[in-house]
């Protein structure tokens, strides 16, 4: 069957995970993820992308991302990931791929799982057993949402302004939001709907986004599919 097209459109906030062909790491040491950082930083801006939150695993990333126009979110994903790939091989004398294919993307529903999608992010060192709190991972977007840094790379979703009325406000209910963590209903429907490029939200919210594109935006319930639909590979 014909792959579907990716799940893109302006102005919503966007999951992303790209990983490392065959779960081979992507980032050696800290000059690694440094570099990726800037490439972050340096491309962002040129395609139009708000970057609200991220983090840097061994072998994986994710990002929270709001694109500004449709092509804005693939175009940095390809800027970033191909110089990646070329500065990484240069440096580790090695060559051929380092993606596992194209990353992994989809629409949530900000409303209700932006703040728990940061959650989710920065608790993903916790859940691989790399730290025990979120705010003693480096290379996460964690430490500046509570308050521990500042990251000029990031712009900040409308929602976290929500969370307080005063910078400290904020921080205090941020931390306390990643300390409590994401229940486990979130968690798989955040990493199914990213894997699989289905919408992340209530119906109303998907019967909004089917109206504004005509890909698919969620799975075809079981059953007979009709005549027109049928598999031609």
């Amino acid at each position: 069957m014909a792959r579907l097209p990716r799940l893109t459109l302006a102005d919503q906030p966007h999951h992303v995970i790209q990983r490392g062909n065959n779960r081979q790491p992507i980032f050696l040491d800290t000059e690694d993820h440094e570099r990726m950082l800037a490439l972050f930083a340096e491309n962002a801006p040129r395609f139009g992308v708000a970057l609200h939150a991220y983090v840097l695993m061994d072998n994986h990333f994710h990002l929270l991302a709001t694109p500004a126009t449709v092509e804005g979110l693939p175009k940095f994903m390809q800027g970033v990931g191909r110089s990646y790939v070329r500065w990484f091989n240069d440096r580790h004398g090695r060559s051929g791929t380092l993606w596992e294919g194209r990353y992994r993307s989809t629409l949530i529903q900000a409303d209700r799982y932006l703040l728990p999608c940061m959650a989710y992010i920065d608790l993903n060192p916790v859940r691989d057993g790399l730290t025990r709190e979120a705010r003693d991972y480096p290379w996460s977007s964690h430490n500046h949402y509570a308050g521990l840094r500042t990251d000029r790379l990031l712009t900040p979703h409308p929602l976290y302004w929500t969370l307080g009325n005063t910078p400290f406000a904020r921080e205090a209910a941020y931390a306390d939001l990643v300390h409590a963590g994401v229940s486990a209903r979130d968690l798989m429907l955040l990493t199914d709907s990213t894997l699989q490029g289905w919408a992340a939200g209530d119906a109303a919210f998907v019967e909004k986004l089917q109206a504004a594109t005509p890909r698919r935006v969620t799975k075809a319930r079981a059953g007979r599919r009709p005549q027109t639909l049928k598999s031609i590979g």
